[in-house]
């Protein structure tokens, strides 16, 4: 091997990098922390996040991917290449310069993919490829891309859920919405707002999601503490609430991903829905580890649903998995580079 080649997960609430030959060396949260006053960066990654809410005023934590959009493309090309630099400081640059390939997401204008792109090569890339995310993750799930045979992937991230039907190598349909991870923290939030007169964090809704969030009856029905500050007093407060309840305060969200799963079925040739109905659906994310989300779809779209392994590294590993095969790869970026949208 002449260089270190990699592989980057650009999502919008974790960043991954897997290096050639040596696997995921990097998984951070997409954070940059700005001065206010000077617009300069202090940190990013793990070290941004630490600094949320332990640091002056003059100081922000921005995430410059939000609902799978870059929405600030300018911190994105500086946290970009602040990950391959560190993969450079950690294994050096090797004979050669490397070939990066990063996953972006679907709604990606070409401005933005440009300004990836650059960024890849302005810290030190030979050549960058640009995968949506949908077929990064579909290839990091071992769906069989390249076949004739339709395939379907649906990515739970952070900000969206991307849905696309995949055949020979490019994405034949597809649909994205922003009912995603981040906005099943919100729900979770708005609902102990409303229901309880709590004040929670982002991380404390995360964290019971995890714990008593669902998005089916669950065969065992339990209860969690909801810990936060009671808005009428200012003091801390503890309730009890049930897992039904936490399933109740995400409907909204669920709902929204089987509507745009069933969209894009909906619109799909039939003969790919034909193969759909065979081979079943591959869910990949953090958003598909939500208990019972692979039960809701099954019983909604009556297609086979399952969760793909390791579901929250599957877009790195199959823009890891595209640069090994030359063909794929090549065949893979054309596809994003076709779907340009009309001048």
């Amino acid at each position: 091997m002449f260089s270190h080649d990699i592989a980057i997960d650009l999502g919008t609430a974790n960043t991954l990098v897997s290096v050639r030959g040596r696997g995921i060396v990097i998984d951070e949260p997409s954070v940059v922390a700005i001065d206010r006053v000077t617009k300069r960066v202090l940190a990013i990654g793990a070290e941004a996040k630490r600094m949320v809410g332990r640091t002056p005023s003059s100081i922000i934590a921005v995430r410059p991917l939000r609902d799978g959009v870059i929405s600030d493309f300018a911190t994105t090309e500086k946290m970009l290449q602040y990950f391959i630099r560190s993969v450079h400081e950690r294994f050096g640059m090797g004979v050669g310069k490397p070939r990066v390939v990063v996953g972006i997401p679907s709604g990606a204008t070409e401005v933005e993919k440009r300004a990836v792109h650059d960024a890849a090569i302005a810290a030190g890339a030979r050549a960058a490829y640009l995968i949506e995310e949908p077929m990064a993750a579909a290839i990091g799930a071992g769906l069989p891309v390249m076949d004739a045979a339709g395939s379907m992937c649906v990515d739970i991230g952070g900000g969206t859920t991307e849905v696309a039907v995949i055949a020979l190598g490019g994405i034949v349909r597809s649909q994205s919405a922003r009912a995603a991870g981040d906005a099943m923290d919100m729900a979770i939030m708005d609902y102990a707002r409303q229901v309880h007169n709590l004040l929670i964090g982002e991380r404390t809704a995360e964290q019971l999601k995890m714990a008593a969030g669902s998005a089916f009856p669950l065969d065992d029905e339990g209860t969690a503490d909801l810990r936060g500050r009671d808005l009428a007093t200012g003091l801390p407060k503890s309730v009890e609430v049930s897992t039904i309840e936490i399933r109740d305060a995400l409907s909204l969200v669920v709902n929204e991903i089987v509507r745009t799963v069933r969209a894009t079925i909906e619109t799909t040739p039939p003969e790919l829905v034909a193969d759909l109905m065979m081979h079943g659906i591959a869910m990949t994310g953090g958003g598909s580890m939500l208990r019972g989300l692979d039960r809701k779809l099954a019983t909604e779209t009556r297609f086979p649903v399952y969760v793909g392994e390791d579901p929250l590294r599957s877009v790195v590993r199959g823009c890891a998995d595209a640069l090994e095969e030359t063909e794929t790869l090549q065949k893979v970026q054309s596809a994003v580079a076709s779907r340009r949208p009309p001048r």
